[in-house]
């Protein structure tokens, strides 16, 4: 990764081969759990489960984030490029429906280096690249030809509300480039006979509290600009967690009637392709415990 890391657009430069970067790990892949999934959206999970790999540490800062431990506090294993490979087939032989990458963004030329030998070893699934949205270009031309399936989030629509939560000064720009480079790899989406994607774009927004309004404005973008060429998944799951003791506007659930605005205001757009969930779903636990299960 070089010594003067810059794939992310952090570009923190620091030299990571000895030292942490602004992700919270340094140069070696370092993965939480690696486990059958069943939280993702039904095309990604299925009835067999998504095969998720968590990888340690995290480019944003989000105050409220569900993965704490191993986002924040880069909790983990050092793991090598052979060891992931092997995770790669021991998930497949388990039923996986895909290899689902969970915050690979500061990992990406190791992941790359993992995927390629997993190919040449004769291994088929699709791999989803699931990430914060906060992604250089650079660094994901890397994958291109490599990644299936690209599930990033669309957090903030308001640069403000992205310094606020997640200290990401220019979020939103950095994350409609990103998405229109994955957008440009994979194309339309493509599902196969049992409804499970096989290439495209699912782009995620968690609905915040009190922030109705940024999600209605992500959903329109999305809506405007890719019409029904990808996925939007709306999701109403959010869970206070993190460190949200100075944030009062967001430290409680999410209200059904937010949710319900938000998916109305979609339909009322015309969105067609979108993934919503049940009202009850944030009750559900969709934080796995980091045990370094799968490790």
């Amino acid at each position: 990764m070089g010594d003067k890391c810059s794939l992310c657009p952090r570009g923190c430069l620091i030299d990571r081969n000895n030292r942490v970067g602004y992700c919270n790990v340094n140069s070696q892949l370092k993965i939480a759990r690696a486990s059958l999934h069943m939280w993702e959206e039904p095309c990604i999970s299925g009835e067999k489960g998504s095969g998720t790999i968590f990888f340690s540490g995290c480019n944003l800062r989000c105050v409220y984030c569900q993965n704490y431990n191993i986002s924040h506090n880069g909790f983990g294993k050092e793991i090598s490029v052979s060891r992931l490979v092997e995770i790669f087939f021991e998930l497949r032989d388990r039923g996986a429906n895909n290899i689902n990458l969970v915050t690979p963004s500061h990992f990406v030329p190791l992941i790359k280096e993992a995927i390629i030998m997993a190919k040449e070893k004769g291994f088929d699934l699709p791999f989803v690249y699931n990430s914060s949205g906060y992604d250089s270009i650079s660094t994901l031309k890397m994958l291109d030809g490599l990644i299936d399936v690209y599930l990033p989030d669309f957090k903030y629509f308001d640069n403000d509300l992205a310094i606020m939560y997640s200290k990401c000064p220019n979020y939103v720009e950095v994350v409609m480039e990103a998405i229109e480079e994955m957008y440009r790899q994979v194309g339309r989406f493509v599902f196969d006979e049992n409804n499970m994607i096989k290439k495209g774009v699912i782009v995620r927004n968690l609905v915040l509290p009190n922030y109705v309004e940024n999600s209605k404005n992500i959903i329109k973008y999305l809506y405007d600009t890719y019409a029904d060429n990808i996925y939007i998944s709306i999701m109403n799951q959010y869970t206070p967690c993190g460190k949200l003791e100075g944030y009062p506007e967001i430290n409680r659930k999410l209200a059904s009637y937010e949710y319900e605005e938000v998916v109305e205001y979609a339909v009322s757009l015309g969105v067609c392709n979108a993934y919503i969930q049940e009202d009850g779903t944030c009750d559900e636990s969709f934080i796995p415990s980091f045990d370094l299960s799968g490790v």
